[in-house]
């Protein structure tokens, strides 16, 4: 199983680079073959080879710099979503994924167009700690958002918020779900912050490689501890208890 991690020198704040590290650890343990490359600014790839492909958080101006060198591989890209790959943009590279970008001066970046929503830089900083919902698994995701963006016109959101910022002031929508495309600005990392998120891509992942692939149930005791206490502490804060 090959995973490819985007940028992974430019687009890389918040530690999200552990979100490769902990799905490499948790599909080897289920005895699958992983191998991972890592490519960034002008190096020769090509994602169509790719089961999973990872782009992280940046600045700003780097988000503009790996989105200029991305878009000549955008018909790879597609070619990889047609095949099952999964794809995985957290932060403000979930932007990538939409039509347009507009910075705080109004000028608009053309993104990869997989989805048709847009983003508008506002200048202001958003931050929060997130609990929200997941269609795909029973317990709740938690992350923290943050953004100087807001994004109108998602028609397929990932999560539901019930505590911190959506994809908007108005929303309690919040990241992009497509295909096996996932787009959030949730950071944590995010599949380090939640075992019940990473089991599903890694159930994803082996079905892609195996159709009658099944999770074994295995143990991460530090993993399971940390995001019940996470999960318990914001819980509280949001009920005011």
């Amino acid at each position: 199983m090959k995973l490819l991690h985007l940028y992974y020198d430019l687009m890389n704040l918040y530690g999200e680079y552990a979100n490769i590290t902990v799905l490499a650890r948790h599909l080897k343990d289920q005895g699958l073959e992983v191998t991972v490359d890592r490519r960034t600014l002008g190096d020769c790839f090509d994602c169509a080879g790719y089961d999973f492909i990872y782009l992280g958080a940046g600045m700003e101006s780097s988000q503009k710099i790996a989105l200029e060198d991305l878009l000549p591989h955008r018909e790879e890209l597609a070619a990889a979503i047609e095949k099952g790959a999964v794809l995985l943009f957290t932060g403000n590279a979930l932007e990538l994924l939409g039509k347009s970008i507009a910075d705080c001066a109004g000028k608009e970046y053309q993104a990869l167009g997989f989805s048709d929503f847009t983003t508008r830089e506002t200048g202001q900083r958003i931050t929060g700690d997130v609990i929200c919902q997941c269609s795909q698994i029973q317990e709740p995701v938690v992350g923290f958002v943050n953004k100087c963006s807001q994004i109108q016109g998602i028609s397929q959101p990932l999560f539901t918020v019930s505590m911190g910022p959506g994809s908007h002031p108005d929303s309690q929508q919040e990241g992009v779900f497509f295909s096996h495309v996932f787009g959030t600005h949730l950071t944590g990392p995010i599949l380090v912050k939640n075992p019940a998120f990473l089991n599903y891509i890694v159930s994803v992942l082996g079905k892609k490689e195996n159709p009658g692939f099944v999770l074994a149930q295995l143990e991460y005791p530090h993993e399971t501890r940390a995001y019940e206490t996470t999960l318990r502490e914001l819980t509280k804060r949001r009920d005011g208890a």
